[in-house]
């Protein structure tokens, strides 16, 4: 398999990963406006559209940061179709909603779609992880929260008041209760066929 060359515009996932705002500001001033024109135009407004891009953003910065993110196409298309995707399935939540679909260069870019699915994917999952700790109990979810925060158990033991043995053995429970949970549920298996 050809190994794909990185885009010139990985300079925008970079500025992300470095919170830099000179060229966040270029993110902005350039591609939002396409986003918030398409939004507007299909049954929202500056306000869901603005959501949709800062929800957007995050993903690729989790993505990058997490998962070493290469943009291999222009970011122009590659956000905004992003952006679409997110908003065309929050408004096929609200059935019976009007939609103008314009028809766009942005998926004639070579491995865009690809990297739209692997984002998205990534996007669920993250998700997915988060809703479901959110239903653990506040023990473990208190002790996960501390375990992906610092580094070494020790600094967990220390931090919650109680033995190494005992945060080994509970952050061991916790992390098989969180697993489970999230193999149980349906949308782990709809992840899954997805990757």
């Amino acid at each position: 398999m050809p190994i794909k060359k990185v885009h010139t515009d990985q300079k925008y996932i970079e500025a992300l990963l470095n919170n830099n705002s000179f060229v966040i500001r270029e993110i902005y001033s350039r591609f939002v406006p396409k986003v918030v024109n398409f939004i507007c135009n299909n049954s929202g407004n500056t306000e869901k559209a603005e959501d949709v891009i800062q929800e957007v953003l995050i993903t690729l910065y989790k993505q990058a940061k997490e998962k070493g993110l290469q943009l291999t196409c222009p970011f122009d298309a590659y956000f905004f179709l992003l952006c679409k995707r997110k908003w065309l399935n929050e408004l096929k939540k609200n059935k019976n909603v009007q939609v103008t679909i314009l028809n766009d260069e942005v998926s004639k870019h070579e491995g865009l779609e690809e990297l739209v699915l692997e984002t998205s994917v990534f996007e669920q999952k993250n998700e997915l992880f988060e809703s479901t700790l959110q239903s653990l109990g506040k023990a473990c979810k208190d002790l996960l929260k501390v375990c992906f925060s610092l580094k070494s158990m020790e600094e967990v033991a220390k931090k919650l008041s109680i033995s190494y043995a005992y945060a080994r053995k509970k952050k061991s429970q916790c992390i098989g209760q969180l697993t489970k949970l999230i193999k149980a549920n349906p949308k782990y298996k709809e992840i899954k066929n997805n990757s």
